[in-house]
């Protein structure tokens, strides 16, 4: 999870001096997020338990006064300007630029006049780790043009339209769920979020007290959330709820998961269904035990998470296989992959005096493997997307 040295605030702000002269007239920040458990749940409307990490985007900006968006990234180190011909339609702006134009595209869609700005982004988000990247970069660049137009956009309508953004105009056919985490998490709590209606509750995780951690095991293995693969997994959700007859996943329970299996002729789509339906139970149970203060106890439905991942939807690989066995041999209380699959992060709930313990574990089973060796951290729960100043 390496990333340019130096507060990320404090390189925003010095990208944007360099770019354009002078202070940014503010600095807006954005937090990656872990999913705790519920996987593949959002888009089925279901139930998904997420967090927000300490690891941010930052954007600096300030307006400027004709309509035309320029914005340097420190990761390419490249800058990139686009005005109103350019997000009249998706697909105008591509590459990273596409996450920034296509939150201007969104606002403009729902009737704001955004002002022209320009920004210098920094990020020590890993990219491509399923820490959701793109939507820390949409939530922080949303932030930033929220303030600098002084627009009205109340902040449980700002997730679906920072989603809005992704899916139409960048192509990504992303749920709700990243985005309602980057910007309504709190620190120290799990985001209870109903994909379906869109409410959310602040579940208590306080790991500190517990005398435990959550360790972000990074594969290193490419994770990427617009291939056809993630595209594949959701057209099969959605033929399962239309040959059960339900408007989503989300309407059938485990009590009537027998029986729905039963009427599917497809065993693919069967197994796919599976995942879903028992995902959802299991976010359902988590809350439960958190609400209880239950928290060690939640270790074996983070495991059952990535079996289910792992046999009945089929979206991991042998570098996240790999690491949710070695943190579980050395003592982890649970583990699973989090993110769209493919590739992606682990977490492990660990307890805090063997964290050392369990990432060594992990960094020696890839090495056996000849994988390329993983990062770790641990992590805390973080806010979600705020003004810095």
């Amino acid at each position: 999870m390496s990333a340019p040295s130096g507060d990320v605030a404090e390189r925003a702000a010095a990208g944007f001096t360099d770019q354009y002269g002078g202070q940014a007239t503010g600095r807006w920040a954005a937090p990656g997020r872990v999913n705790l458990i519920g996987e593949h749940t959002d888009y089925n409307d279901g139930f998904v338990l997420p967090f927000a990490l300490p690891m941010r985007t930052v954007v600096a900006a300030d307006r400027q006064d004709d309509e035309r968006w320029t914005v340097w990234s420190e990761l390419s180190d490249e800058t990139i300007s686009f005005g109103a011909d350019d997000v009249a339609e998706p697909g105008r702006v591509t590459g990273w630029g596409a996450y920034v134009a296509g939150v201007v595209w969104a606002l403009r869609e729902a009737g704001h006049v955004v002002p022209g700005a320009r920004l210098a982004i920094a990020s020590d988000v890993p990219l491509g780790s399923g820490l959701s990247s793109s939507a820390a970069l949409e939530s922080a660049v949303l932030a930033a043009l929220l303030d600098l137009g002084g627009l009205d956009l109340a902040p449980e309508r700002q997730p679906r339209l920072a989603q809005r953004a992704e899916n139409v105009y960048v192509g990504a056919p992303t749920g709700i769920m990243d985005q309602s985490a980057v910007i309504r998490c709190r620190a120290g709590y799990a985001l209870f979020l109903d994909c379906r209606d869109e409410s959310v509750e602040q579940i208590p995780f306080d790991l500190d007290a517990a005398g435990l951690a959550v360790l972000v095991i990074d594969s290193r293995a490419p994770h990427r959330h617009a291939d056809g693969e993630y595209a594949a997994r959701r057209r099969s959700c959605e033929a399962g709820a239309k040959a059960l007859g339900v408007a989503a996943l989300r309407d059938v329970t485990v009590d009537q998961l027998d029986s729905a299996l039963a009427r599917l002729d497809d065993e693919e789509t069967r197994r796919r269904v599976r995942h879903v339906v028992t995902e959802d139970q299991r976010v359902l149970d988590t809350v439960a035990l958190l609400r209880a203060g239950r928290v060690r106890d939640i270790g074996p439905l983070l495991t059952a998470s990535h079996v289910s991942m792992r046999d009945d939807f089929e979206i991991t690989v042998p570098e996240i296989d790999t690491a949710v066995e070695a943190a579980l041999s050395a003592g982890a209380l649970g583990a699973r992959m989090t993110g769209g699959g493919f590739g992606g992060c682990v977490l492990a709930l660990v307890e805090t005096d063997r964290v050392e313990a369990v990432a060594a574990a992990v960094t020696a089973a890839y090495a056996e493997r000849g994988f390329t060796a993983p990062t770790t951290v641990p992590v805390l729960p973080a806010p979600g997307a705020t003004r810095l100043h």
